[in-house]
């Protein structure tokens, strides 16, 4: 096999090919920049979050680095992410790592030039909702017809 990190049996893709259900990435990309440090509250307390620009040759998107890894990750860093995976944030894409993924930087960059043109995370997409519209449970005849004799 080749010596890219395929070795595992894990098939690498390009950024192109992301999409927003992209699931179980495997990726090599270079980080062009990182947001300033926000401190955000969620679930589990309080966190720090930077979104970092990051790409290929083939296109670029935000990658999402919670607390521990934003100070393993520095600008011109090269990237390997295993088990990563793309979700939705406000309607524009973003990779994530996520709690099952991991990332190495890699010493030396296959990526030479990264495409800053072909931004994934600028391209609106329609998001689903993750709730059903409030229907009230008890009352009212909704579900429960009269019988006419």
């Amino acid at each position: 096999m080749s010596s890219e990190g395929v070795s595992e049996g894990k098939e690498l893709i390009k950024v192109e090919e992301l999409t927003p259900s992209s699931r179980g990435v495997n990726i090599i990309v270079k980080v062009v920049s990182k947001s300033e440090v926000r401190n955000v509250t969620g679930r589990g307390g309080p966190h720090r979050v930077v979104d970092a620009l990051v790409g290929d040759e083939t296109g670029c998107l935000y990658l999402t680095l919670w607390d521990d890894n934003i100070d393993q990750i520095d600008e011109e860093d090269t990237i390997s992410i295993t088990n990563g995976y793309v979700n939705l944030f406000r309607g524009n894409m973003r990779l994530n790592i996520g709690r099952y993924g991991n990332f190495e930087v890699l010493e030396v960059s296959p990526i030479t030039e990264v495409n800053t043109e072909n931004n994934l995370s600028l391209k609106r997409y329609e998001q689903e909702r993750r709730y059903r519209p409030y229907q009230p449970r008890y009352g009212g005849r909704r579900g429960y017809q009269r019988r006419r004799y």
